[in-house]
């Protein structure tokens, strides 16, 4: 159920809307299920609507007009709430109507159980699937009614109504969602010819910024190249950074000034503060695709073992690495990879406050990722080691998110998941195809080397033994055996990381074999100084920066 509340100025306007059944669309048999007292005229249920209706009025606008006589009725003493059932949801009776009507105004504090005293209110039903809940904010000893967050107590009383009577239940937030762009700005998006509003696109902006960023500076100057992203600077009088604005050029108000957004009102986490916080907590990598690949890995452990504010962390930067992938990736995936970014942004917030050191790592390492190309990076194995492990760990934020009753994320993360799903099998087929290529094994071959899986991994031989990809990891043994390895040493040695929960255990364990080949023959280096990446780099004829 979800209910919609607003505040007005005149009772009879409102009593006129929910009693027309000319005007206004849907309203077919408007009369009342609930009231204050039970006795309240109902204009939908006599042969003189009009007489009933000003009758209606007056008796809900009593206490409204005797505080006024005192100069203490509030301007807007109108309280109206709508609260609709889903479609999918079985017609309720009138009586069941009326009892939501009184739970609802019970819990916001118009009209508390109980409470001589309580505000006059009525609930109109004019269609099946939905009620409107009238009520004037004067309470009977003349004081204003407390319902402040009535939105939220009303929300949570409907979710304890969804479970009592068997109802559709309602996937709802903790207020840490990005705000959604108006009707207003969807409309002018359409006229404009774009599918995403400015908000919206700005949004992407700026989080590509971030996941790409190693420092506040670098922040703004990626914004500040990106075309057709006009960045606003604000500062202290000490020069220092106190907060961005950014517009998009062309998006202009009535005017002809460009449109400013500060980044709280992108998102919550896209705020100065928030992001200074996450910049800071960025740790130096000599190797970053390995170390990017085992941090992702440990992300399960520590969304299972380590507390939630480090979970937050973990998460939040997850979702920064897959706003960076899109730059890392070969084109033809790089459009699943967006929209499994722009998914999993929901899910990279919650109530819980990141303690992002923890996370200081994988936000290093993907950094270091966009300046430096993978080593033997012309297989594809190791992007394919990379998405592979990243579904495991948005599996595990998913059962995490599940786990703290974060309706909206765990939402969020599931449509992520059927993204990065389609992005790792595209980059699995193009590497599976090149290992095969490299060698492949003869029947008497792959038997030596499936006593190997049953010795090493015997909880999952099966699954990997009847896989599709099978041939591809017994093609890789048997190159890691030809270059003097122990196969049974290779195998136990990549099985000691997370292989719970994969999907493809057998092409799994291939990419971190061959991982594994690659990082042996890399030397450690010392990290390059960072530089613009070739995606973000400043563009001719930039837009300017406003300070």
């Amino acid at each position: 159920m979800i209910a919609k509340i607003s505040s007005g100025k005149s009772t009879a306007g409102l009593i006129r809307y929910l009693f027309d059944t000319k005007r206004a669309k849907g309203h077919t048999d408007p009369h009342l299920v609930g009231s204050w007292d039970g006795f309240a005229p109902d204009p939908g249920r006599t042969e003189a609507p009009d007489a009933a209706r000003k009758l209606l009025v007056a008796d809900l606008d009593l206490h409204v007009r005797q505080a006024k006589r005192l100069g203490r009725a509030p301007e807007k003493h109108v309280w109206h709430c709508s609260v609709r059932a889903a479609g999918s949801d079985r017609i309720l009776t009138g009586e069941e109507w009326a009892d939501i009507a009184r739970r609802v105004v019970h819990a916001t504090g118009i009209a508390p159980e109980g409470d001589p005293d309580g505000c006059r209110w009525v609930a109109v039903r004019h269609a099946p699937d939905h009620i409107h809940i009238a009520a004037t904010t004067v309470r009977a000893d003349l004081r204003g009614a407390r319902h402040w967050n009535d939105y939220l107590t009303a929300d949570r009383e409907l979710a304890a109504v969804e479970k009592q009577y068997g109802l559709h239940q309602v996937v709802r937030g903790d207020r840490t969602a990005a705000k959604r762009p108006t009707r207003a700005e969807q409309e002018k998006a359409k006229r404009a010819g774009n599918k995403k509003t400015p908000r919206e696109r700005l949004r992407a902006a700026a989080r590509t910024a971030v996941a790409a960023a190693t420092s506040t500076e670098e922040f703004l100057a990626l914004l500040e190249h990106t075309e057709g992203v006009l960045v606003g600077v604000k500062r202290f009088p000490s020069g220092d950074v106190r907060g961005y604005t950014l517009a998009l050029e062309g998006d202009t108000n009535s005017e002809a000034e460009p449109i400013w957004y500060s980044g709280s009102k992108l998102s919550p986490d896209l705020s100065w503060p928030r992001i200074s916080e996450r910049l800071t907590a960025t740790a130096a990598t000599a190797r970053p695709w390995q170390d990017a690949i085992t941090a992702a890995e440990d992300i399960p452990r520590a969304l299972t073992h380590d507390g939630a504010r480090a979970a937050q962390a973990h998460i939040t930067a997850l979702g920064e690495t897959l706003d960076a992938l899109p730059l890392l990736a070969p084109a033809p995936y790089r459009q699943e990879l967006r929209r499994a970014a722009a998914a999993f942004e929901r899910a990279s917030r919650s109530r819980i406050h990141a303690e992002n050191q923890h996370a200081a790592r994988l936000r290093g390492a993907v950094r270091a990722m966009l300046r430096t190309p993978p080593p033997g990076s012309s297989d594809g194995t190791l992007l394919a080691l990379l998405l592979d492990t990243l579904v495991l760990a948005t599996a595990a934020t998913l059962r995490w998110h599940d786990l703290q009753h974060h309706d909206q994320q765990v939402t969020a993360t599931r449509n992520a998941l059927t993204h990065l799903h389609t992005a790792a099998d595209q980059a699995a087929t193009t590497a599976l195809a090149t290992v095969k290529r490299a060698g492949r094994t003869s029947p008497v071959v792959r038997l030596r080397y499936e006593r190997v899986v049953r010795v090493v991994l015997p909880e999952h031989a099966d699954t990997i033994l009847n896989a599709r990809d099978w041939e591809a990891l017994a093609a890789t043994l048997a190159r890691a055996d030809t270059r003097g390895l122990d196969p049974v040493d290779v195998l136990r040695g990549v099985a000691q990381r997370p292989l719970d929960n994969a999907r493809y255990p057998a092409r799994l364990l291939a990419w971190r074999i061959q991982q594994t080949a690659h990082t042996a023959q890399t030397p450690r280096t010392v990290p390059p100084a960072p530089q613009p990446t070739p995606s973000l780099a400043p563009q001719p004829g930039g837009p300017r920066t406003r300070h």
